[in-house]
């Protein structure tokens, strides 16, 4: 106020100072306003000068009404204001819900076909009281807050500066189906797009496997994830995971190894999908030689064993590597059954078999059991493929088998038994109830499958050991006792050549 006060006073005394001020003020009139060009024309004693101070004024006041008229033009629409809105969408449903939502018609033409071809000349308009048009969306109840919330997006510049906008994948794939439903596909790319980058709980897995499939191609991309992959895919992780599951990592790593396995068995089950892979002779080509290299490590740690002094089974390094081979070697008998290549593992058990008994039965300590009870998981599975006929072996290895592991396992359960019974968390482990049943069977199939010979010899032995409460070869005594009485008659009514036993 000071220095317009003064600048008057001037004006007054100088009529030629306030022709230059005009002159000046009309050259520099971005940096002055209406009011100050007023205040000077005012001051001005000149008639002609103070004319052209208000015609310079009136310029400026035009101008600053263009730029704000400009800067009205420029602000961004936002929806529910009511003082700009042209169109109400009136959100409606089956059970009576109504809801009247303020737009505006350039951003719904725009973004949304549906609205571009409801709002367009060639389609009759509902036009409520105060002249704005009126479109209706009937929706389900379930969708109305996605309905709303597709509304909202129109309004949003999506460019993937703010990821937050979907609130969660099931708020996403509703809004997904109103873009779609409403011919709008800035809102269907951008649903697309974060679907497809999420990750997805198992619930939501499901609902997106239910809804979008029938969506059509433009959203191909959210199923990627869900596609099957080509076989040379398949094999490639599948022998890449079979070299680390046969592998020997540091424990630290053993949860990582049990997972490898789970997922090598899983691919290759036949449950209600067909298996993942089904394994050629390259594939088991290369499972056989993971096989091998595992019980070559594993000959070689037996061999350094028996090199050494008795006293150094108990120590923890040694326990450890010897239950974790054992542990990898029951989980192989499921993987090789399945692939139906059991005999490599076979032969390679009974071959190492002495050696093995030599070393599990050389320390009685808890831990040693623990390790016992994983042996006898490993030879019930073996004795099972001999005992069924899914290994074929020669009379003199199926005979040696039941010399070394029978009495074994006569041993070996009355040991596991008691730490089971005197301390039942003392075992980090569970004995499945089927185990001895299934071992006792499969030794009954075995025996009788042997010369009648070789039978009386186990049987004999069975009978005179101490252990003869299990297996019980009841069954096996009571059909070789059969067998024995009647075969003189039997072969004698093929012909009488085989009379004599």
């Amino acid at each position: 106020m000071f220095w317009c006060t003064s600048t008057r006073l001037d004006l007054c005394s100088t009529p030629n100072l306030s022709e230059s001020i005009v002159h000046s003020y009309t050259e520099r009139e971005r940096n002055n306003d209406t009011a100050f060009a007023l205040l000077i024309a005012d001051a001005t004693p000149n008639s002609n000068t103070r004319c052209m101070m208000h015609q310079a004024a009136a310029v400026l006041d035009a101008r600053c009404l263009k730029e704000a008229l400009v800067r009205n033009m420029d602000a961004p629409s936002r929806i529910g204001d009511r003082s700009t809105s042209d169109v109400v969408v009136r959100l409606r449903t089956q059970e009576g819900r109504d809801e009247w939502i303020y737009c505006h018609s350039d951003v719904l033409v725009e973004k949304s076909k549906y609205f571009a071809d409801r709002l367009s000349d060639n389609w009759p308009t509902c036009q409520i009281l105060d002249s704005r048009n009126c479109v209706e969306v009937y929706c389900q109840e379930l969708d109305f807050d996605h309905h709303v919330n597709f509304l909202r997006l129109l309004y949003v510049v999506i460019d993937g500066s703010v990821d937050d906008l979907w609130n969660g994948v099931k708020n996403a794939l509703g809004i997904l189906q109103v873009g779609i439903q409403l011919g709008c596909p800035y809102i269907v790319t951008a649903c697309v797009n974060y679907l497809e980058a999420v990750p997805w709980e198992e619930s939501e897995e499901e609902e997106i496997l239910r809804i979008v499939p029938g969506m059509g191609s433009e959203v191909e991309p959210i199923l990627a994830r869900l596609q099957p992959v080509n076989l040379s895919a398949i094999r490639g992780i599948f022998i890449s995971t079979l070299r680390f599951a046969m592998s020997s990592p540091p424990s630290l790593m053993n949860d990582l190894k049990s997972s490898a396995q789970e997922q090598l068995e899983y691919m290759v089950t036949e449950d209600d999908d067909s298996p993942l892979l089904i394994a050629d002779d390259d594939i088991k080509s290369e499972v056989k030689d993971c096989v091998g290299r595992l019980f070559s490590r594993f000959n070689n740690l037996l061999e350094e064993f028996l090199c050494e002094p008795t006293e150094s089974v108990g120590e923890a390094g040694i326990m450890t590597l010897f239950k974790s081979y054992f542990t990898d070697f029951s989980w192989v008998c499921q993987l090789l059954s399945k692939l139906e290549i059991m005999r490599v593992f076979v032969n390679s058990w009974v071959d190492a078999s002495d050696k093995i008994v030599t070393v599990i039965q050389s320390s009685p300590t808890v831990e040693m059991i623990e390790i016992k009870l994983k042996v006898v998981e490993v030879v019930a599975k073996v004795l099972e493929s001999i005992g069924y006929g899914t290994v074929i072996l020669p009379t003199s290895k199926r005979l040696h088998v039941l010399k070394v592991w029978l009495p074994f396992v006569q041993i070996a359960k009355p040991l596991i038994d008691s730490v089971m019974t005197n301390d039942e968390d003392s075992l980090a482990f569970k004995v499945d109830g089927e185990l001895w049943q299934s071992l006792e069977s499969t030794f009954v199939s075995i025996i009788l499958a042997l010369p009648s010979a070789n039978q009386a010899e186990i049987l004999t032995e069975w009978l005179e050991n101490e252990h003869i409460r299990y297996p019980d070869l009841t069954e096996a005594f009571e059909v070789w006792c059969y067998r024995s009485k009647v075969a003189n008659r039997r072969l004698a009514l093929l012909g009488g050549g085989h009379c004599t036993l």
